[in-house]
């Protein structure tokens, strides 16, 4: 999706990310610094298997999930990560980026910038064809937009970027039936934009919506339709064959994809839960499954297993509710919560040791994160960025500050008026790590006197929780989630005004001017982009709609049998019709 070291009171961490070559294979090595005691690691990003690839071959892909997948199989219309690795099999967007998120020529489609920046004309290549046989047209990347910016478009895809495309407002109020700054001659489509900004090479939408099979549905009903949940058509180097809901998907090689015939005949993808995925990652039950954390160690261990890792685009957090997302106005409003003062958000910062979990429950491979912009976005990131660190007896204060004391001797803080003061706490379920992590934020809360309390008692399943994020559930008022960042630097994908993503509902009047000054045309200047965005990261540290957690490495794990696998940056996410086995079965 189109959606990328620092001082603190006892504590250093910095990391050095260098790409090196040993034995022809790419390592990323990573410098940790933590508590003053220098680590070093190293990982593979790619197969390290030379042996002749076999014609064809079958390759077992373990989703590594404990609930079923949601199975919206859509670009257009997908929520949550695990839609998004199955997406990755069977579709794509039509333009390819480098490891700059800049956009380039060597994807199924060219482009050419006008010299004022404001229009992009792409190109799709000839050849580049659906799974059903129709090729690709320019009327379907122009269907994609007329979707995602009709008044029932029910997704999350609609932002910025969107709205800079002439005659997109009158299109999504719908006065018109078309949008004016599209034009379509043939494989050819031009985007004229109201204003010129960077994110137009990085940001703009390439996933096209294949028209002659969706045309007929209702955009309201599009995403809960059966050719989207049960018969999805790609152009990618796989096609569905067969899908077993929420479980199991059986992949064929599509053999006019326009890249040429994949090397595997034939991925069998089906979910297996995380307490699990190590032993059939043995057995030779799954030839790869990505790898949490808290699975690293057991993976390492295994002979039959190449493991692979880099960093990845994502940061886990902890979110405060603030209010609602008015489904009329379709924007987020804030009011009517417990935390919204300040004050209170930041004190639930300062009262966590995001350090002391990234060493010792996640071994070192995830840590603290001081920001929203991840160092997966060099140019942005800013590696001396004060985040919130642990630092209890700051906390006490602010929460002192706010009003929020104990009157009654029991050990915690009621609210200013006197009256008790209990915050819900949602979280996810998966992995070993989810209750111990949940459980030791609950109580360095506690310390520092907010009663805070699992809700519900109990963790939450994956679509569940989100689904009650999204319906803006009143028993929540904080959480844990993680937001993975897209290609584009522009964040108001998930941080303005009208963004669904803004789980938070946060909105603020100094946010809307930064994510403007962000995408203008000064912005092109690459030092004032940067400058645009430490000041937005300074103004996130201090209202905290959220405070950022974790930053983090993925992994891989690839059966020995695999070959040509290589990792893509800041993903793990590979180019699939690449990939091919040298064994008919996996090793043991």
């Amino acid at each position: 999706m189109n959606a990328k070291g620092y001082q603190v009171l006892c504590t250093f961490i910095s990391f050095i990310l260098v790409a090196v070559c040993q034995s022809g294979q790419k390592i990323e090595e990573v410098h940790q610094e933590v508590a003053g005691v220098r680590t070093s690691q190293t990982f593979l990003t790619k197969t390290t298997n030379t042996a002749n690839a076999l014609e064809g071959g079958h390759l077992n892909y373990g989703l590594v999930a404990d609930s079923p997948f949601e199975g919206i199989l859509n670009g257009v219309f997908f929520e949550n990560a695990y839609d998004a690795e199955i997406l990755q099999f069977f579709d794509e967007a039509l333009l390819a980026t480098d490891e700059n998120s800049q956009f380039t020529q060597e994807g199924a489609a060219t482009y050419e910038m006008s010299k004022d920046y404001k229009t992009m004309t792409i190109t799709i290549r000839d050849g580049v064809k659906w799974h059903d046989g129709n090729p690709v047209t320019g009327e379907d990347l122009e269907f994609a937009y007329l979707t995602i910016g009709h008044p029932d478009y029910n997704g999350s895809r609609y932002d910025t970027t969107f709205q800079n495309i002439i005659g997109m407002d009158e299109y999504h109020a719908g006065k018109a039936e078309r949008i004016s700054g599209i034009k379509v001659n043939g494989n050819r489509v031009s985007l004229t934009f109201k204003e010129a900004n960077p994110s137009i090479l990085t940001g703009v939408w390439t996933y096209p919506l294949h028209k002659k099979y969706l045309r007929d549905i209702p955009v309201a009903q599009m995403s809960a339709s059966e050719k989207i949940r049960q018969h999805p058509i790609g152009f990618g180097p796989f096609k569905v064959k067969k899908i077993v809901q929420g479980e199991a998907i059986e992949f064929e090689a599509f053999d006019e994809y326009w890249k040429g015939k994949p090397k595997l005949d034939r991925i069998s993808l089906s979910v297996v839960n995380s307490t699990t995925a190590v032993k059939a990652l043995q057995a030779g039950k799954i030839d790869i499954a990505k790898i949490s954390a808290d699975l690293y160690e057991g993976t390492k261990k295994l002979t039959n297993v190449n493991l692979l890792g880099q960093m990845e685009s994502t940061y886990t957090y902890i979110g405060f509710k603030l209010g609602h997302y008015d489904l009329d106005k379709k924007e987020n409003v804030m009011g009517g919560t417990k935390l919204s003062d300040k004050r209170v958000r930041q004190a639930i910062g300062y009262a966590i040791n995001n350090d002391e979990v990234g060493r010792f429950l996640y071994k070192g491979l995830r840590f603290q994160a001081n920001t929203v912009i991840p160092p997966t976005q060099p140019n942005y990131y800013d590696a001396s960025f004060q985040g919130y660190t642990y630092n209890p007896e700051k906390a006490k204060r602010l929460l002192d500050e706010a009003g929020y004391v104990d009157r009654n001797g029991d050990g915690f803080r009621e609210d200013p008026k006197g009256k008790k003061f209990v915050l819900n706490f949602a979280s996810m379920a998966g992995g070993d790590a989810a209750e111990p992590l949940a459980r030791y934020y609950i109580q360095q809360w506690r310390d520092v006197g907010l009663y805070v309390q699992l809700l519900e008692g109990r963790l939450h399943e994956f679509n569940s929780f989100y689904d009650r994020l999204k319906k803006d559930d009143e028993k929540i008022d904080l959480y844990q989630a993680a937001f993975g960042v897209g290609s584009d630097p522009d964040p108001s994908g998930l941080w303005a005004r009208d963004a669904a993503f803004n789980y938070t509902r946060w909105v603020n009047e100094k946010n809307d001017e930064l994510l403007q000054k962000g995408v203008s045309v000064e912005a092109f200047n690459n030092e004032y982009r940067a400058e645009v965005y430490k000041e937005w990261q300074a103004l996130i540290k201090e209202e905290a709609p959220l405070i950022p957690t974790l930053f983090r490495y993925g992994f891989l794990g690839v059966n020995k049998r695999v070959r040509d696998l290589k990792l893509e940056t800041g993903s793990v996410y590979v180019d699939w019709s690449k990939v091919a086995v040298t064994a008919e079965k996996p090793i043991k």
